[in-house]
């Protein structure tokens, strides 16, 4: 590292415009990023999903999402009875001028369940083309349009569907900008009271930097692969985040050393050797987390673990190039007023830490049962898809939905199944699946736009949603009745895709977990030259991520809060990309805090010999860092949380409670009782795991008693 840091401020004028290039080129290119993401989460190799494709292909529309409903509303006193030529007309309209629909309506099926029971509202399925970027055309809103200027003076057109009822009552939320400049005005005021001072300043360059070259990076993979609309977010929050994170420590070790009397060439060696590596170890850990999403079986997913790879690895590089290069030309000008000074460790932080060697066993204990109260409700945590309850609870969507349930419409209809079959098996097979349980109606369209290829679509509609596991069912039943009928292609829709989620990509979290764990473990015993500080952090990874999951169950699924803080009511289930998620990207954000916590126990043991130095020192020296870091993540996360999409409300508000948790409860309070309790095993490294690891053994003073009086 030493090498690394005299090439860097040698060179420091070259690294900051290199630097500058980036963030112009970022600017100008980030503009172009939003229409080039895709918000494709298809599952290839799976029923549901190849039948979804199929119909894609021969149909150009539909399969894998659900359909948008129009409904047709005549006024009071009247029925749709007697103007359905003029709604099969108008319906009709939105078939002709846009061709890329398909629509199932009344006029084309004949099938009594699409007119409510008081005869006053009818609706169409509406299957558009699966948008290729997160910024699509509004292709329903000009079909609405389209028959509402049909129906002028005799019947309302409304719209609902699973997609209008995930946005509530605004379609867009804050936007990825604003958001990301809240999030750096609160980060702004937090690190103000970390310095003290205008270095306050230098952070949130580091972080614009970094995010800005992140987009341009990621702009570029998009013309070699698909990357998800999601990763936009997370490089302007989770980059934010990551990139102050990295620069505040690094900050922090070199006014240290300043305050230590080291000159300032002195003190920026120091802190990359100490600071700098605990960053690179960090930056990696998070890659490491998000590198599990690589190997699920969903391309959509897999975007986002090599696109979200991208956040940590240019922070660390911005942090470890740029910020020793400013430090080198202006730091000591931007360190003023210096209402802080880093000549000490924290008091408070130095009595807390003394307190918990002191009474290390019953601190343990009282985190534990914090802990394992917060885990309790993961046991009942449901995966699938939100309720439409959920979804909105005001807004012309939910009004519109429930003007169909109230009239006696299936709640399925959110979530239809479309069946392929060739037209000479239709007949067969609607009348198989009009006899499955949980189905309510099979609709079978005689409209060209239903018809193409040799083949039908046959709509078959639910009782119930199939959101979850306790309400696929029906898919299920449909897809044993037709499995030994003739020229049947596929059940598809939204319940299919559903089961093809929980049979693959929930088959494949124990493979992602073990990866990320493994690699994890080897990667930190190697920074901190033991066995049983890595296997620690990992284990108290695994328990923070397990109380994430408990609290969101809780919040969430079951509704405690969720109503009172955000009008969302229970979802019932929790989505299935939002666990994978949250255990690619919490590990390895979590585990930043263990890093830097560790590190500087590690520097201090290496130092004294003795752990409960370490353990005081190096809370002390940590432990306003790691709050402060927190409060920055978390700041990030609650802008988030203001997305319209409930799914991305759960997101972060999972992340950001998490990083809380992790780093009060665990990161503070159970993680130094465990250090004190196991005292000097702490430190041990065999041998043969000194080999194994390619490291070399640290000479370090004696300890200076037994492990026992030591912690």
């Amino acid at each position: 590292m030493r090498t690394w840091t005299a090439l860097i401020l040698r060179h420091r004028r070259l690294v900051a415009v290199a630097w500058l290039a980036l963030f112009v080129a970022g600017m100008a290119g980030s503009g172009r990023l939003s229409d080039r993401l895709s918000i494709d989460f298809s599952l290839p190799g799976q029923p549901g999903s190849d039948a979804a494709a199929a119909i894609t292909r021969t149909y150009g529309n539909g399969g894998a999402i659900a359909p948008s409903i129009l409904v047709a509303t005549v006024p009071p006193g009247q029925t749709v009875a007697a103007d359905q030529a003029r709604i099969g007309a108008a319906f009709d309209a939105v078939r002709r001028q846009m061709p890329q629909l398909r629509v199932v309506d009344y006029a084309a099926s004949h099938d009594a369940r699409l007119v409510t029971n008081d005869g006053r509202s009818t609706y169409a399925l509406v299957y558009a083309p699966l948008p290729r970027t997160f910024n699509a055309s509004p292709l329903l809103d000009r079909a609405q349009s389209i028959a509402t200027a049909a129906l002028a003076g005799t019947a309302s057109i409304s719209r609902t569907g699973a997609y209008e009822l995930s946005t509530g009552t605004k379609q867009e939320g804050t936007g990825v900008f604003a958001e990301t400049l809240i999030a750096g005005a609160g980060a702004l005021v937090v690190l103000a009271f970390v310095f003290g001072s205008i270095l306050a300043l230098l952070p949130l360059l580091i972080a614009a930097v970094s995010i800005t070259s992140t987009l341009l990076v990621v702009l570029g993979v998009t013309y070699l692969t698909d990357i998800s609309f999601v990763v936009e977010f997370l490089i302007a929050l989770v980059g934010l985040g990551v990139a102050i994170d990295y620069s505040l420590l690094l900050v922090t070790r070199w006014r240290e050393e300043r305050a230590a009397g080291r000159s300032n060439d002195e003190a920026i060696h120091a802190a990359m050797r100490t600071a700098g590596r605990a960053v690179l170890f960090s930056g990696v850990t998070v890659g490491i987390g998000l590198l599990g999403l690589l190997i699920l079986p969903v391309p959509g997913l897999r975007s986002v673990g090599l696109g979200g790879m991208l956040i940590p690895l240019v922070s660390v590089a911005a942090t470890l190039t740029m910020l020793p290069a400013l430090l080198r030309g202006v730091g000591q000008r931007m360190d003023w007023p210096r209402l802080r000074h880093e000549d000490h460790a924290s008091r408070p932080w130095s009595a807390w830490g003394r307190m918990v060697v002191r009474h290390r066993a019953l601190a343990a204990a009282s985190a534990m049962v914090a802990l394992g109260l917060l885990i309790a409700p993961i046991f009942g945590i449901r995966i699938g898809s939100t309720s439409a309850d959920a979804l909105a609870a005001t807004g012309a969507a939910h009004d519109t939905y429930h003007r169909l349930v109230d009239g006696g419409v299936p709640g399925g209809v959110l979530t239809p199944m479309e069946v392929l079959v060739d037209n000479d098996s239709a007949a067969a097979a609607a009348d198989r699946l009009a006899h499955v349980p949980g189905i309510a109606t099979v609709a079978t369209s005689a409209a060209p736009d239903s018809n193409r290829a040799g083949t039908t679509v046959l709509i078959a509609i639910p009782e119930q949603e199939t959101v979850d596991s306790a309400t696929t069912a029906p898919v299920t039943g449909a897809r044993d009745a037709l499995a030994g009928v003739r020229g049947v292609v596929g059940v598809a829709g939204p319940g299919a895709v559903q089961l093809d989620y929980v049979h693959a990509v929930i088959g494949d979290f124990p493979l992602m977990l073990g990866i990320i764990a493994v690699l994890t473990f080897v990667l930190l015993a190697r920074a901190f030259r033991s066995l049983l500080l890595p296997a620690k952090a990992v284990l108290l990874n695994l328990v923070s991520l397990s109380a994430t999951f408990g609290l969101i169950t809780w919040f969430w699924q079951q509704g405690h809060g969720s109503s009172q803080l955000f009008g969302v009511s229970p979802t019932g289930a929790i989505t299935f990309w939002v666990p994978l998620m949250i255990i690619a990207f919490l590990f390895g954000l979590s585990m930043d805090y263990e890093v830097f916590i560790l590190s500087r126990m590690r520097e201090e043991y290496d130092r004294t010999g003795s752990t409960r130095t370490a353990v005081v020192e190096g809370l002390g020296r940590t432990g306003r860092l790691v709050t402060s870091a927190a409060l920055i993540l978390f700041l990030a996360f609650a802008t988030l949380a203001s997305a319209p999409s409930t799914d991305l409300k759960v997101f972060a508000t999972a992340l950001g409670a998490g990083i809380l948790l992790d780093a009060t409860v665990v990161r503070a309070l159970l993680l130094p009782a465990l250090v004190a309790l196991f005292g000097s095993w702490n430190w041990y490294l065999p041998r043969w795991a000194e080999r194994a690891l390619l490291i070399r053994a640290q000479p370090v003073a004696a300890e200076i008693s037994t492990s026992r009086t030591a912690a």
